[in-house]
């Protein structure tokens, strides 16, 4: 492909709109057999585009919204979950579910983890997770700890394996106890669930198993994030939605997605996922991201590595003998 550019991810937003709106009608009826669509709705771009797709394809008596903050959650959050949910004029709930992780003790798990590190965090205490940039470091990433202490001060520390792994296993249970609640009322309405990730985080393991990894239908799985801010303008997202930084919201100080999980803005990381699930090589690839072949040839590298360490998020259950499909009669 020797005219490679950015414009390959340009797509007709209405015919997309169209085929995702006829997919989710057929699966409703014909998969899952169910009446309608439970979203959570965190005021991002992927989950208000979702429900949007949700309301052209099922009408919006048919698609309910959760807004599920908690304590960390960011002031905007609610802001932005409450503009999309009166755009959509769908019914909806919100619930705070700090008092649930509370109750299972994932913040204190969290700084307990927080503590092998930083002895002297505490209350009034900040913090977030990041990682490196992979030109820095010959093509891998390393995790830090950014803490700011109630003076301002900012600290930030390397993280050895087990806080790293004590820090992921506590703030997961966010997305799991969010899960749980859509289940709850799928089950009581008789909907589905729906999914939001976009082909970014699908491919590259960005999402919690059985958390936010988990739903019964993915209507943009398999739209890049650039492709899905094409969607929200189309199907008029409020602009404040559509100019938010993507976000984890799930630290209690601000953090990106970049800085978080991809090293890089979801734009750059699009092209590149593009380019190596085209096999366009790094050279024609670098000259459309602005980027030398070497960096192009690390983010491959990087996309490859991802997909090997957070491929069993993808599986189902290993079972010990092979069993048969069931099907109905």
């Amino acid at each position: 492909m020797n005219n490679f550019s950015p414009a390959v991810l340009n797509l007709n937003p209405e015919q997309e709109t169209g085929r995702i709106v006829a997919g989710i009608r057929n699966a409703l009826r014909n998969d899952l057999k169910r009446r309608g669509i439970v979203v959570g709705i965190s005021g991002g771009i992927d989950s208000s585009v979702t429900a949007a797709l949700a309301v052209r394809a099922l009408g919006r008596e048919r698609v309910f919204g959760l807004e599920m903050p908690e304590l960390h959650s960011a002031r905007e959050t609610i802001e932005l979950s409450g503009a999309v949910i009166n755009f959509l004029g769908i019914e909806s709930l919100r619930m705070d579910i700090s008092p649930v992780l509370e109750s299972v003790g994932a913040y204190r798990h969290y700084d307990n983890a927080v503590r092998m590190v930083i002895p002297d965090y505490g209350d009034g205490w900040k913090s977030k997770m990041v990682i490196s940039n992979i030109f820095d470091n010959k093509g891998f990433s390393l995790s830090s700890l950014v803490a700011q202490s109630p003076d301002g001060s900012i600290f930030r520390k390397r993280l050895s394996l087990k806080p790293y792994l004590e820090i992921v296993a506590a703030t997961n249970f966010k997305q799991r106890t969010r899960k749980m609640l859509e289940y709850y009322h799928a089950d009581r309405l008789n909907f589905a669930v729906a999914g939001t990730p976009n082909r970014l985080e699908y491919d590259q393991g960005f999402f919690v198993k059985l958390g936010d990894g988990a739903a019964d239908i993915k209507p943009i799985a398999h739209l890049y994030k650039s492709q899905v801010y094409q969607l929200a303008e189309y199907l008029g997202i409020p602009e404040e939605i559509r100019k938010r930084t993507p976000t984890t919201d799930t630290y209690s100080m601000p953090q990106g997605q970049d800085e978080f999980y991809f090293s890089l803005p979801y734009h750059l990381m699009d092209i590149c996922l593009y380019a190596k699930n085209h096999h366009i090589s790094p050279v024609t690839a670098a000259s459309s991201c602005g980027l030398t072949p070497e960096q192009v040839k690390r983010i491959y590298d990087d996309i490859d590595s991802k997909r090997s360490t957070t491929r069993y998020l993808h599986l189902k259950a290993v079972t010990l003998q092979a069993i048969p499909e069931i099907t109905a009669s």
